[in-house]
């Protein structure tokens, strides 16, 4: 990428911004050392690294935390074939590693749903053989454990002997020389690692034996008594061993780390990915960001764009009364159609038109970098590979160039470069020479772009240039807004349209004498070039349709959160109607087996329950939308709702807007609201009949020839009672002719069954006398 580019968009301050977040210095440096990627797959690799680390950290299992920079001492180890480390670097060794191990480990703990961060923690295994020595010998301290080897343990060990009984031989000698009055205080100390003790200077001379040293102030001198010099001559062969057995230690790490180098180094290198990850992900946080997408053939599709860095800096001064820039950023929709390639931008001065470039070139190459850009759901972009930014002032003393001078050179450079892939930002181009000249060759350059199906976005006050943009294929004209009382920007973008120059109003603004800008508006009108009345209209009507879309805009999302509310709602009600049915029939139920309740309490029971339900039905039927009968096929196959059950559908009666469905083998009418056409269910064939019926009421059938009268009704008494709570409104009877007596027995407790509005034999065509039909209350 051009390093002209990324300082002209200001990528640098956003790497600063980053590392801010790192927790150690070598995240850091990887941090300031990111740079957009050219290659497609290496860009969505690294976004989907951003959202498996973000999952992850989430998740709470492993919390990054700052740990020492070991880059100096990995180098040190693989550049010397018998490297020596002390304390420091294995005390650093073992906080890293040990790290390490635990992100791995909780890595591999979800390795199915973030595939790519267990690959990068499985690029080699973690270095057990060093990882073992450092926490079997390294200490928290940062000293070397007595443990670490036989011949340690056992000089220590010694040592602590010596010291034991020079505390013993002193306390006794000053017992019994009663020479506590000579010392400055009642322990003894080190002196170039000989045990003395601390004694008055006055008293110098009173106890034979070696001065070692004087204090700084000169009123205390460490005495070694002659006593105990025979123990401090031990003492020194065994703190000599000591450094021997502490060498061979930490030699025998060393040769360890040097052998498993390339999986230290990989768990290092986990490490400070996993540092920079987190450090995206808070700054994904503070930008309330996202990665965009990449697609070669998408379009350019970044609504709610925000400029990176203002949106850091007002987050960043949000809380501070003084702070006098903005407290919130102005979001913009950067949007090109289908077939466009070349985007004009006029309006104003100070109305965002560069900012606008700024964004877009900056959101641009964050995305390139694997970075997440403040944009709004939704957003796409091309894959630019090349992005190429003029803005600023490109003069240069040095070489003795203008700005014009130095754009030219710079464009000039690059032309060859520039193909489908490549995002061109042009900020005034051609305004550093002849007004007439410098509009000629903008529109010969946007023609020459558009020639190579390079994308480019400019920033113009050209008249030819807006007349350019609204009469070209492929250009889109965009103007930023204005407020037309306050003549104050809105900073906003609005399309196919351009809009005026507000030069007067911005030197009025920022206190241009008025006799200067009253002159200036005479020249204009001489000059007959004063379009700002027609420009202002445009400008108004802009800003009007821009309100009115961000009202529907705002209505549409309301109302959609309202229906979802309120299907969840419905759903949550029928789940409840659904348990609370059951729980009461299941205790019914058992009532009557337990002899708690006779029948026709139980009945009369199940009659209220039956009632409650079809008053909660319809209720519910209210809110739920009408169904087309359009989508319902005769012989094809349907889903109930309530029961979650398929059917067959035997009959459509689209006037009373319900279906008579086959239940295998049970056949009911039901609302077509409570049906679903299944997926496999057939279209319905041209020329097909669809049968309209009248027919009263939906029935489950109960067949009871050949059976006694005493077990035929109990059966249909249990029958009846799961008709009722099955929501049906009726139900058929097939009892037979015969003598009757079975049909009689049957009605008669039809006439007292509380739930039954009213009973009749079938008509001839459907049984006759041999089957009776029942309407329920």
């Amino acid at each position: 990428m051009d390093g002209r580019t990324l300082h002209a968009l200001e990528f640098p301050r956003v790497l600063e911004r980053l590392s801010d977040f790192c927790l150690s210095e070598a995240g850091k440096e990887a941090a300031l050392a990111l740079r957009p990627m050219d290659d497609e797959d290496a860009v969505r690799d690294s976004q989907r690294l951003y959202d498996e680390m973000r999952s992850w950290l989430a998740e709470g299992d492993f919390s990054p935390v700052s740990f020492p920079d070991i880059s100096g001492l990995l180098t040190h180890v693989r550049s010397h074939a018998d490297p020596m480390l002390d304390m420091d670097a294995l005390w650093a060794l073992k906080e890293t590693l040990g790290l390490a191990r635990r992100a791995a480990q909780s890595v591999h703990a979800g390795a199915a749903r973030r595939p790519l961060l267990d690959a990068l923690a499985c690029e080699q295994p973690i270095p057990e053989l060093s990882l073992s020595a450092l926490f079997r010998c390294v200490g928290d301290d940062g000293y070397l454990k007595d443990e670490s080897s036989p011949g340690l343990l056992l000089v220590r060990g010694e040592l602590r002997g010596i010291h034991q009984n020079c505390l013993r031989r002193v306390k006794e000698f000053a017992e019994k020389y009663n020479i506590g009055r000579y010392l400055q205080d009642d322990y003894m100390t080190l002196s170039s690692d000989r045990y003395v003790l601390p004694v008055k200077a006055n008293f110098k001379g009173r106890i034979q034996g070696i001065i070692h040293d004087y204090s700084n102030t000169g009123e205390t001198l460490y005495f070694e008594p002659m006593f105990l010099v025979e123990q401090n001559n031990r003492l020194q062969e065994l703190k000599q061993q000591e450094r021997e057995e502490e060498r061979k230690v930490m030699r025998m790490i060393a040769d360890l780390l040097s052998q498993e180098m390339p999986q230290v180094e990989a768990a290092w290198k986990l490490l400070v990915t996993i540092d920079l990850g987190q450090a995206k992900c808070a700054l994904g946080s503070a930008l309330n960001g996202r990665c965009v997408p990449l697609e070669k053939d998408a379009l350019l599709n970044l609504p709610g764009a925000r400029h990176p860095l203002l949106v850091l800096e007002a987050a960043r001064h949000a809380a501070d009364k003084n702070y006098a820039g903005p407290r919130r950023v102005e979001p913009a929709d950067l949007l090109l159609r289908d077939g466009d390639r070349v985007l004009v931008i006029s309006g104003g001065n100070a109305g965002g038109k560069t900012v606008a470039l700024k964004t877009l070139g900056l959101i641009t190459l964050m995305t390139l970098a694997g970075l997440p850009a403040p944009v709004d759901g939704g957003s796409t972009l091309p894959f630019w590979n090349r992005v190429y930014a003029f803005i600023g002032d490109e003069q240069s003393l040095d070489d003795h160039v203008s700005t014009f001078t130095g754009q030219i050179h710079h464009l000039a450079s690059i032309w060859n470069e520039l193909d489908r892939h490549s995002l061109v930002l042009l900020d005034e181009f051609g305004s550093g020479t002849d007004p007439s000249q410098g509009a000629a060759l903008a529109q010969a350059v946007l023609d020459g772009l558009l020639e190579k199906g390079a994308y480019t976005v400019t920033a113009t006050h050209f008249p030819a240039l807006k007349s350019y943009a609204l009469t070209h294929d492929g250009v889109r004209a965009a103007s930023v807004l204005f407020d037309s009382s306050t003549k104050k920007p809105l900073f906003h973008l609005a399309y196919d349209q351009v809009g005026a120059s507000q030069a007067l109003d911005v030197a009025r603004e920022h206190g241009l004498p008025e006799s200067v800008l009253r002159r200036a508006e005479h020249y204009l009108l001489m000059d007959g070039d004063d379009a700002g009345a027609v420009m202002d209209r445009l400008n108004e009507l802009a800003r009007q349709r821009e309100e009115e879309l961000s009202r529907l805009k705002d209505e549409e999302r309301r109302l959609r959160d309202k229906r979802e509310s309120l299907q969840q709602k419905l759903e949550k009600e029928r789940q409840r109607l659904d348990e609370e049915v059951r729980r009461m029939s299941q205790q019914l139920m058992r009532d009557y087996k337990s002899g708690k309740a006779t029948a026709k309490q139980a009945q009369k029971e199940m009659s209220k329950l039956r009632a409650d339900l079809a008053r909660s039905a319809r209720d519910m039927e209210e809110e739920k939308p009408a169904a087309d009968p359009s989508l319902f096929t005769v012989g094809g196959e349907v889903l109930h709702r309530m029961w979650n059950r398929k059917a067959v559908l035997r009959e459509l009666d689209e006037k009373n807007g319900k279906g008579k469905i086959d239940l295998n083998g049970v056949t009911m009418w039901a609302p077509l609201s409570d049906l679903q056409p299944s997926s496999g269910a057939p279209s319905r064939p041209k020329g097909s009949v669809t049968a309209k019926v009248s027919g009263p009421v939906s029935f489950l059938r109960l067949d009871l020839r050949g059976k006694r009268a005493d077990l035929a009704l109990a059966e249909l008494e249990q029958f009846l009672d799961r008709s009722l709570l099955s929501g049906v409104e009726g139900v058929e009877i097939v009892h037979g002719r015969g003598t009757g007596a079975l049909r009689k027995a049957v009605h008669e407790l039809l006439r007292t069954f509380p739930g039954v509005a009213s009973f009749h034999t079938a008509p001839e065509d459907q049984g006759g006398d041999g089957m009776t039909q029942v309407l329920f209350r």
